[in-house]
């Protein structure tokens, strides 16, 4: 395992950058090179992102135990532990990101399997959405992830009110997640959540699904991170 995966226990600034969705190696090499925290590939068989099919999988597998400075998130839905176990395993993750209905159970379940793994769980969020829910998971997740509610389990291109993260009072850092794209670096930059450690991008940065716009995420972090 990295041992950087210590490197989310503060709120210190800049802001961390995960970009997810990762799928294709030549791609994911050019992402590694930029100054970008957090790579993540999804495990989610009706993602259009989805990582375990095709002729490139054994390659992925070796780009990815050859990173060292980036952190590997694994995102998963609803899937059972001993597939997120193997999967943790063969593809060297740092972090597994539950992106599902997964209640605080199954994160202890998951947790006491391999308790050197970190847990970031998401959460759908909307006008409706109760963060007090999030504190019956405190004891097993590492972080949370706040995402658009939408159609899917993420990836669908929107975002939330992000004042509603006012009403957060948890003791995790979190993760923001949903519909950011190139324009909305001076918005985030200018939010004052003290708990909000990074960001996490996706479709609005891609040229097709798994693969990301370079430039476009060069310049994103150049000014989140200036």
């Amino acid at each position: 395992m990295n041992n950087t995966s210590k490197y989310f226990t503060d709120w210190k600034t800049p802001l961390r950058i995960k970009v997810c969705g990762m799928r294709d190696p030549e791609n994911m090499a050019a992402i590694a090179k930029l100054p970008v925290d957090l790579m993540g590939f999804i495990f989610y068989e009706k993602s259009p992102r989805f990582v375990g099919a095709g002729k490139d999988v054994e390659l992925l597998k070796k780009e990815l135990a050859e990173l060292n400075s980036i952190l590997r998130v694994g995102v998963f839905v609803n899937a059972k532990i001993p597939v997120v176990l193997e999967k943790a395993g063969a593809f060297h993750l740092d972090y597994i990101q539950l992106h599902g209905d997964e209640q605080p159970e199954y994160c202890q379940s998951l947790k006491k399997s391999w308790p050197e793994l970190k847990i970031i769980k998401a959460f759908a969020v909307d006008e409706d959405f109760d963060f007090n829910k999030t504190k019956n998971y405190e004891s097993f997740c590492d972080l949370f992830l706040f995402d658009a509610k939408g159609k899917n389990y993420g990836g669908n291109s929107s975002s939330f009110d992000w004042q509603l993260l006012k009403k957060y009072d948890g003791k995790r850092l979190f993760l923001l997640s949903g519909g950011i794209d190139l324009d909305s670096a001076e918005t985030i930059k200018k939010l004052n959540f003290r708990m909000m450690v990074g960001v996490d991008l996706n479709s609005r940065f891609e040229i097709e699904p798994g693969l990301k716009d370079v430039q476009k995420i060069r310049h994103f972090a150049k000014r989140i991170k200036n």
